[in-house]
């Protein structure tokens, strides 16, 4: 049975990230355990120890909140289950760093309720009776934090199609779960010690935020790092070598299309189509139209750029 840490009800948006920040939460699980394709541990780390602002609301995120209660409702039609809200962050009773904030739970059942509303991009994944990994880990999460035997996940596809999912509990991949969260928020939370990065374009991007400029002129010794910067330079030959045979193929199957906009192979289609862009001509604007170029004009933004040089 889980513990109620925070009631909800009454509390704003703002208050309610500052919540989050105290342990785990169902989306934060997925990055953890490197299922999450948007999101990387290495993100929840920063945001968690306070190296970086909360993410920004946008369209989708509102749509999604939004949306919440047409979903519930759409859940409920197509089972004839009753659902409830639990208007409370609630905590696992014996790992106080897992929190929970559900959607719903189901009267008359030991089990929860999460509602999505997913772009009409996706619908193909769930017409074939599937859902992105970190769907099935948020619901495990869940499931760890309140002892439920199964979780429910109704998807809206905007526009498109409506689907149930159940999820049935699984102990094994629940312990292992907690195992993981508790590593990270011990060892990396608690000591502020960051997890090793991994890669991703979300762990880049959380780092260009954390260190946004550098201090002209500063330097730091990296004397012990010379195996790494052999390792990136072998590697980054290779990817160039590697981009040069794509791109020599890409040439030959270009001669072969010549002016043909598709060509058609045993099980596969390529295409060579128009593409019409549109720019705008600064030049011509800054001299017809000065004074309203430059009101439109702001700083720079400051870039760093990575690369490495061998001396002697």
């Amino acid at each position: 049975m889980a513990i109620v840490y925070a009631q909800t009800k009454d509390i704003n948006h703002e208050e309610w990230l500052k919540l989050r920040k105290n342990g785990l939460g169902g989306s934060d699980a997925a990055a953890i355990v490197g299922l999450d394709r948007y999101r990387s541990s290495f993100d929840v780390y920063a945001e968690k120890v306070g190296l970086k602002a909360d993410q920004p609301d946008n369209e989708a995120m509102r749509q999604g909140r939004d949306l919440e209660d047409y979903v519930a409702f759409r859940f409920c039609e197509a089972t004839g289950k009753k659902v409830r809200r639990r208007n409370a962050m609630l905590q696992h009773p014996e790992h106080p760093f897992m929190l929970a904030n559900i959607d719903r739970w189901v009267i008359g059942e030991n089990a929860g309720l999460e509602c999505k509303t997913t772009s009409v991009l996706n619908r193909a994944k769930f017409s074939q009776g599937e859902f992105p990994p970190n769907y099935y880990v948020q619901c495990m999460h869940y499931m760890a934090v309140t002892g439920a035997d199964r979780w429910y996940l109704a998807v809206l596809v905007l526009n498109k199609a409506f689907h149930v999912f159940t999820i049935e509990r699984d102990e094994a991949e629940i312990n292992a779960l907690i195992a993981a969260e508790k590593d990270f928020w011990e060892n990396h939370v608690l000591k502020q010690i960051p997890p090793a990065p991994d890669g991703s374009k979300n762990t880049s991007e959380v780092i260009k935020q954390l260190f946004p400029e550098a201090r002209e002129r500063e330097e730091v010794a990296l004397f012990g790092q010379e195996e790494k910067i052999e390792q990136y330079l072998a590697l980054d030959a290779k990817v160039k070598e590697l981009e040069q045979e794509r791109d020599k193929l890409q040439q030959e199957l270009q001669l072969a299309l010549a002016d043909a906009e598709i060509g058609r192979a045993h099980g596969y289609i390529v295409e060579w189509k128009n593409q019409v862009r549109q720019t705008l001509d600064t030049q011509r604007l800054k001299k017809e139209q000065a004074e309203i170029y430059s009101s439109y004009l702001k700083p720079a933004q400051t870039l760093r750029v990575f690369k490495i040089k061998e001396v002697s």
